[in-house]
């Protein structure tokens, strides 16, 4: 015991000159000033105090990136997925209002043409359906004979011609396409106004025949259908000439359809083969209705424009027939031979 207390009395003097040294220090840094009037002690503290806050820093720093990339993330598998299947139901949905936008552009082409041929009977069909021969080039559309069709009607769309009814039922009916070796179609060039016939070769490119091979045929002409078939009115498009060649009797000439005929969806059927034949008719009839007014006898089949003329000039022969005095008051010399013949 007396050992342990004589300890810290030897060692008294050490300490005491130690904490007075330290007090020194401690005094002389907070009086000295380095660059910038920064205190001694400062720089000391921050020199201590800068290795731990840097240990500390990395170790918070490698803590939290661990946290977050891994355990963290325990649920980021299942966001994905959702996130995934969100991204799916979204290009689905704009897939459909595309789909949706082409139809009502369609539909606004279709109401377009038939309001700008409103005297023209015609019906929209829907294609249902479409040939599984390759070789045969036929689709079926939801129109039939409940709607009015008949076999060898015109079917067109607003781009062209698209061909003809070929088998009708109740409610549905055939369409021979215009690509199929078996159709043809009276066709013309729009320039030249040269006729021929245009007939399928079972390709996407027709063909047009029986045209001369002095006709100047040029790449690019349109082609037009004639109104010679029957079937299909004057004038409506065809196609144009993407390639010509001479042959033997008659030039080969390569038509470019209008008509889409790989993408039908709705398709328009003309309920009468002559509608715009009719149209250009009904635009002359007043002409020749004129002269009838003019003619007084219904026998006379030709409308004659001399016999109201006639008998003004001949009065004499006129004479024995006065139910012809309608207008001439001048006509008075025609009835004095009468007077003289007493005499």
């Amino acid at each position: 015991m007396t050992v342990m207390l004589d300890l810290p009395s030897r060692h008294r003097p050490l300490a005491l000159l130690a904490v007075v040294i330290l007090v020194q220090v401690l005094l002389l840094a907070f009086q000295i000033k380095r660059d910038r009037d920064v205190r001694l002690v400062r720089l000391w503290s921050a020199e201590l105090l800068t290795p731990p806050q840097h240990a500390g820093r990395w170790t918070i720093g490698k803590v939290r990136d661990t946290w977050r990339s891994y355990i963290d993330l325990r649920h980021a598998r299942q966001e994905n997925q959702e996130l995934r299947n969100e991204v799916n139901r979204l290009e689905l949905r704009n897939r459909e209002l595309e789909s949706q936008a082409a139809e009502g552009q369609r539909l606004a082409a279709l109401l377009g043409f038939r309001q700008a041929h409103s005297d023209i009977p015609m019906l929209t069909a829907e294609v249902i359906g479409a040939s599984a021969d390759p070789a045969s080039h036929t689709i079926y559309i939801n129109r039939g004979g409940h709607d009015g069709l008949r076999r060898n009607m015109a079917v067109i769309t607003p781009d062209g011609v698209v061909g003809k009814t070929t088998e009708v039922y109740p409610s549905t009916a055939q369409v021979l396409l215009l690509t199929d070796h078996e159709s043809g179609v009276g066709a013309l060039l729009a320039s030249r106004r040269t006729h021929g016939v245009v007939k399928g070769t079972g390709e996407p490119v027709a063909r047009m025949d029986y045209v001369v091979n002095d006709e100047n045929v040029a790449v690019g002409e349109s082609v037009l259908t004639s109104g010679e078939d029957r079937i299909f009115a004057k004038d409506l498009p065809i196609g144009k000439v993407i390639g010509t060649q001479p042959g033997n009797p008659f030039k080969t000439i390569q038509i470019q359809l209008s008509a889409r005929l790989d993408r039908l969806e709705e398709v328009i059927v003309l309920l009468t083969q002559q509608e715009l034949a009719l149209k250009k008719e009904a635009e002359a009839s007043p002409a020749p209705s004129t002269p009838r007014q003019a003619t007084s006898a219904p026998a006379t089949t030709k409308p004659p424009a001399t016999k109201p003329v006639a008998p003004p000039t001949s009065a004499a022969p006129g004479a024995p027939r006065p139910a012809t005095t309608k207008r001439p008051t001048t006509t008075k010399p025609a009835t004095t031979p009468p007077g003289t013949n007493p005499q």
